[in-house]
């Protein structure tokens, strides 16, 4: 008889062999809408109506084959600038795996939005213009990944076709890039030579590039390995809301509802509620309306506990075995997103899966420069697209997993508190899985990024 562990790991592989959650970054007119277009229209995942209106706003610019780009830039303003301004999800599926595609702009102004598009992706493609090779912006996008702790990264080298498809000019492109990403600690890259205008090596491989023996961006798409054993994290559940019908059908019914984050939960298991630390048993989960023995990640059930203790949207239960510390000193990295500054004594509110409590950033210790890794200390504030380490201090304890335990648990988001809007998107924990040396230098007039 199969074990429930079995039975979740299967569930895991199952779902990790079906779907695949990918962003496109790199620098503008690299080629990301282009290669995000081709890999539609190639894999036969475009409707005739969109390609027909593709064809004729192409038609009406004077261009005589359609512009692939435009199944992607939906903004009126991306059509007209030839930009990419905001995130375009795009879902499409072929006979080996479902994808979830997050086309993520170029502009400096904007990487703030790759943040968003690749927080949640297991696979990053990186574009890079085989004229201009490696550039402040490419540095830039792979640091944000290896942030964010994206496993799997992919160097496509586009434009191939404007520099006679020289594996020269590939090979050098991808030492550097490799070189440079494996100092942030990217753990598995990948580079492909590809011309996503003619569809070198995107769907179908190139007859230009008979050099390349790797796969084309498709094949690797669908077969790279993208493994999440739920079994091996720690649970976490995040409540979301409290159920009490208090109705004659059910007139002592205390139900926990929420998403479980990450990891299985049986019914049985002893468990601590956080930040109380009180501690019960769960005596009941409900899924779907039914009442189960095992849940897991990402499951959205409802939890029923064998002590009744006060619990509220905002509070997190875990297994007591292996149950997070609570914390009021929050010691992270952040991207800041925001066009007003971060400085040190700003008050902010920092939202933390279902809680959100105040706060106040009492240090902000150094500043990512992306040319040498290095950490420029004590900057002061942080400024729009700014990678820096921060110590904040919270009102109320948090029970914050490290970042690179969990990307869930791990992260959070500080908000100004006057109008909610999004300052930075933080990571707990160290920054980056990093073998380069990252010796702090004094801070030099005029840098930024």
């Amino acid at each position: 008889m199969t074990s429930t562990t079995d039975q979740v790991a299967h569930l895991a592989d199952l779902a990790a062999t079906t779907l695949l959650r990918f962003a496109t970054a790199g620098s503008v007119d690299d080629g990301k809408s282009t290669l995000v277009g081709r890999l539609l229209h190639d894999s036969k995942s475009v409707l005739t109506d969109q390609m027909e209106a593709v064809e004729a706003v192409s038609a009406q610019r004077g261009q005589e084959a359609p512009d692939l780009a435009l199944l992607t830039d939906g903004l009126r303003a991306e059509r007209e600038q030839g930009i990419t301004i905001d995130v375009a999800y795009r879902y499409f599926a072929t006979a080996r795996r479902r994808f979830i595609l997050a086309d993520t702009p170029g502009h400096v102004q904007y990487t703030r939005n790759m943040v968003t598009g690749a927080s949640t992706a297991d696979l990053a493609v990186v574009l890079v213009d085989a004229r201009n090779g490696v550039i402040e912006q490419t540095r830039r996008h792979a640091a944000v990944a290896a942030l964010l702790r994206v496993p799997h990264v992919v160097l496509a080298v586009n434009k191939m076709d404007l520099v006679g498809y020289q594996e020269s000019v590939f090979a050098a492109i991808a030492e550097e890039f490799t070189a440079y990403a494996s100092d942030l600690g990217v753990p598995e890259i990948t580079a492909i030579p590809i011309s996503a205008l003619a569809g070198d090596n995107v769907v179908d491989a190139s007859a230009n590039m008979d050099w390349y023996g790797g796969p084309t961006v498709l094949e690797h798409l669908e077969t790279v390995p993208v493994s999440h054993d739920l079994t091996a994290c720690p649970a976490r559940f995040p409540v979301q809301y409290v159920i009490r019908p208090q109705s004659a059908e059910h007139p002592d019914y205390r139900g926990y509802a929420g998403q479980i984050a990450s990891g299985v939960l049986r019914v049985g298991e002893a468990v601590t509620v956080l930040p109380s630390g009180r501690t019960s048993v769960i005596e009941g989960i409900d899924a779907l309306g039914e009442s189960v023995d095992i849940a897991w990640a990402p499951q959205s059930v409802t939890l029923r506990l064998g002590d009744d203790i006060d619990i509220s949207r905002g509070d997190l239960i875990a297994p007591s075995a292996n149950a997070p510390a609570t914390t009021q000193d929050v010691e992270a990295t952040v991207c800041h997103v925001a066009d007003q500054p971060l400085a040190v004594g700003a008050r902010v509110l920092l939202k933390h899966t279902t809680r959100t409590v105040k706060a106040i950033v009492k240090e902000i210790p150094s500043r990512l420069t992306l040319d040498d890794l290095s950490q420029h200390p004590n900057p002061g504030q942080l400024v729009a697209n700014d990678i820096g380490r921060v110590v904040v201090r919270t009102a109320e304890p948090l029970a914050l997993d490290a970042y690179a335990d969990s990307r869930r648990t791990g992260s959070f988001l500080l908000i100004d508190p006057a109008d909610g809007t999004t300052l930075a998107a933080g990571m707990a924990g160290e920054s980056f899985a990093s073998t380069a040396d990252t010796t702090v230098q004094a801070d030099e007039e005029g840098w930024d990024f």
